[in-house]
Parts: structure tokens; sequence; C-alpha cells
């Protein structure tokens, strides 16, 4: 029973463990920090999470491997709020020091929960997915420099 009260729920713990069943290459920088690089579709991403105890929260980051490049910052800003409007869960933001877009999502856990295996696999699933989605958005703004409201229209997409 001592033992029990000793032991601190860590999210990484299993988010390393679905990283080791997915087969997926990660670094642990420390007990609460784990960094993936991930394949995507049009690019690499790199996944970041961090757990912070003292509020029981995870927090979950996907950098776009897409440098902005003499983009104007008005049009960074409109395509982050366009795209921000349809997110259900987590938000664009855009990252100064690296010039390039992030996915940034917060969860809350109590390791009481069940199931939070799976509820921490549709946390990532919908980061990457999200990624994804908004990549070749971000490509048309950045790379074609094409104005943000056009960039969403399916036609314009890569």
């Amino acid at each position: 029973m001592l033992a029990q009260k000793l032991y601190k729920y860590n999210p990484i713990d299993d988010i390393v463990f679905l990283f080791a069943q997915r087969r997926q290459a990660f670094e642990r920088r420390n007990p609460n920090e784990v960094v993936a690089e991930i394949q995507g579709k049009w690019d690499n991403m790199l996944l970041f999470l961090a757990w912070e105890e003292q509020m029981n929260c995870l927090h979950i980051s996907c950098l776009l491997n897409l440098e902005s490049e003499n983009v104007n910052e008005p049009n960074i800003y409109e395509l982050l709020a366009l795209l921000n409007e349809d997110i259900w869960v987590g938000y664009f933001s855009y990252w100064e020091d690296a010039k390039m877009p992030i996915f940034k999502h917060s969860i809350f856990i109590d390791e009481k929960d069940l199931n939070l295996t799976d509820k921490l696999s549709q946390v990532l699933n919908i980061a990457v997915t999200e990624c994804e989605r908004a990549y070749p958005i971000f490509h048309a703004v950045f790379k074609q420099n094409i104005s943000p409201r056009k960039a969403l229209m399916p036609a314009v997409i890569m």
C-alpha cells in the first residue's frame, strides 16, 4: 500500500510505450519530456510532449518542418486565425525563433481515468492529423506567396 502512494503517474511513460509499439524513434530528454520525429505525408514533423506534474497537464507540440521565407507577418497571423476557426482540439501558432508553424494542445490527466493509453494515442493522432491537413495550406502561403484565404481553397493546395 505504501508503494502505491509513493508512485506518481507520469503519462510520458505511456507515450514512450506507444512510440515503442509503433517502432517510432524517440528521445526521452528527461523523466517529463519526450521528443519524436514523425514521418508525415508531406514532410517530417517534430513531436514534443511535456508533463507538468503540479497541474496534471500534458502539453503536446507538433512542429511542421516548413520554414517561412519572406512571408509577411500579417499573412501568417491571418492564416493562423483562419485555420484555428475550424479546429476543435488544439490550435496552430507560429514559433518566431524557428520561423515555423506549430500545433499545440494540452490535456489534463487524472490517473484514475480508464484507458489513458487510448486517450494519449488519440491525442497524438489528432496532432499529426491536424498538421497533415494544414501542411499544404502553410506551404501555399509560405513558399508560394498565396494569400491565406486563397490557400484555404481546396483547388490551390499543392
